[in-house]
C-alpha cells in the first residue's frame, strides 16, 4: 500500500488530498482539506501558515510520496509570482521531510482524469468523486484539485510499472 499526498499550491488556499493506492492500483480516499491562508497578517505569514499546515498533514497522515501541481501561468504576473512562492514553500516543506516529489502540469492532470487537457474544473471534481467513490456532497475546489493531483500520480505510477518505465519518462511524453 502506498499513501500519496497531493498538493494544489495556492497563495490564498492550498489544497491537500491524501489517497491510498493498493498493489492492484485501486485508489481509496483518506483525507482532504484546504489550508486557508488568508487570515495571516501578511504574505510571508501566509507562507509560514502553509508550511505549518503541510507539516501537520504530513505528521497526521504519514504519506509515502508527494505529487504537486506545477505553476499555472496566468496573465497576472503578481499572482503567478505569489503562486510560485507558495509552491516553493510547499516543496521545501516536503523535501525537508525527505519525501519523494513528483510534479504534474495542470493540463496533464486534466488529461489523466477527464481525458482532455482543457477540461473544466467541474468535470475534474466529478471524476475525483467517481474515482474515489465519494458522496455527491460538494468537495472544496482546492481540496478536489489536490486529490486530482494524487490520482494522476497513482495512475501514472501504475502505467509506468506496467510499461517497465519510470514516471518521469512518461511525464515527458
Amino acid at each position: 500500500m502506498t499513501r500519496i499526498l497531493g498538493i494544489d499550491p495556492g497563495s490564498q488556499r492550498t489544497g491537500v488530498g491524501v489517497i491510498d493506492v493498493d498493489e492492484a492500483g485501486r485508489c481509496t480516499f483518506v483525507h482532504c482539506e484546504a489550508l486557508v491562508l488568508l487570515d495571516a497578517a501578511d504574505f510571508p505569514a501566509r507562507l509560514g501558515r502553509l508550511c505549518e499546515g503541510l507539516e501537520a498533514v504530513i505528521d497526521g497522515w504519514r504519506p509515502d510520496e508527494v505529487a504537486i501541481e506545477t505553476v499555472f501561468m496566468d496573465k497576472n504576473a503578481s499572482s503567478a509570482l505569489k503562486l510560485g512562492h507558495a509552491r516553493g514553500a510547499a516543496l521545501a516543506t516536503v523535501v525537508r521531510r525527505h519525501l519523494p516529489v513528483h510534479e504534474y502540469a495542470p493540463r496533464l492532470i486534466k488529461q489523466s482524469l477527464v481525458g482532455r487537457g482543457a477540461a473544466e474544473k467541474a468535470q475534474v471534481q466529478h471524476m475525483v468523486r467517481l474515482l474515489l467513490k465519494l458522496p455527491d456532497a460538494r468537495l472544496q475546489a482546492d481540496a478536489a484539485d489536490a486529490l486530482a493531483v494524487a490520482l494522476t500520480h497513482a495512475h501514472m505510477s501504475a502505467t509506468a510499472l506496467r510499461a517497465g518505465a519510470s514516471v518521469a519518462l512518461l511525464r515527458r511524453r
